[in-house]
């Protein structure tokens, strides 16, 4: 059996932030399917990134979907400012409010994708009763908080886990990859069972060949 051609993400976190509108643009261009978009609040993890309004500036020059990684606590009180600025799908961490299921059906009345992420301590258990309102599960492959780390090879196992959580599931649930992604790193995550791939570094620091890169990724 083939296996599926996988979603690439270009993170923007590894973007000229001088220029992130043309790289937007760029990564489009070059194949890409969907923009990674990283919000960090420098509480949740330690960085700051960038808020609604710059999502909603990227939201007319291009038509590929938003995936919008929310690192902030509380979440709650911002999923609607992020859906009315283009985000597509949102992905919260169990750990950004009190009642995880309570925010995937929110994130799913405001019409968006929702999405889980796990960070290296989370265990797969975390969504067991709830895999028919999961869209997408996101595998953090490092500590979030900055980009260029490094990817965890302990996490493939996680990676294999879900896999066969969904599967069992018998829904048609994204496993997604971020942290340290390369050609390398990609190809092992994708054995394991991943459908998407985040690629900060690998692609935003390629040069500028923004399409070899993505091929790259995708193992063309």
């Amino acid at each position: 059996m083939t296996a599926p051609r996988p979603i690439i993400a270009p993170s923007i976190l590894a973007a000229d932030f001088a220029r992130l509108g043309e790289e937007a643009r760029a990564v489009e261009a070059a194949g890409a399917d969907w923009l990674h978009i990283d919000v960090m609040d420098g509480h949740f993890v330690p960085n700051i990134t960038i808020g609604p309004q710059v999502v909603r500036a990227l939201r007319p020059l291009t038509e590929i979907p938003f995936d919008v990684h929310l690192m902030i606590a509380p979440v709650d009180p911002y999923l609607e400012a992020f859906r009315e600025a283009g985000a597509d799908s949102i992905t919260v961490h169990p750990e950004a409010g009190p009642h995880l299921d309570r925010t995937v059906k929110r994130i799913h009345e405001l019409g968006a994708r929702a999405g889980v992420a796990f960070d290296p301590s989370t265990p797969p258990e975390v969504i067991e009763w709830m895999m028919d309102e999961v869209d997408l599960v996101l595998v953090m492959t490092i500590n979030p908080g900055f980009g260029g780390q490094s990817f965890m090879p302990s996490q493939l196992a996680k990676i294999r886990r879900l896999r066969a959580m969904i599967d069992a599931s018998g829904r048609d649930i994204i496993l997604e990859v971020d942290g340290g992604v390369t050609p390398e790193t990609g190809a092992l995550c994708r054995e394991a069972g991943a459908t998407a791939l985040v690629a900060g570094t690998a692609i935003f620091g390629s040069g500028g060949d923004y399409g070899r890169a993505i091929s790259a990724l995708r193992g063309d």
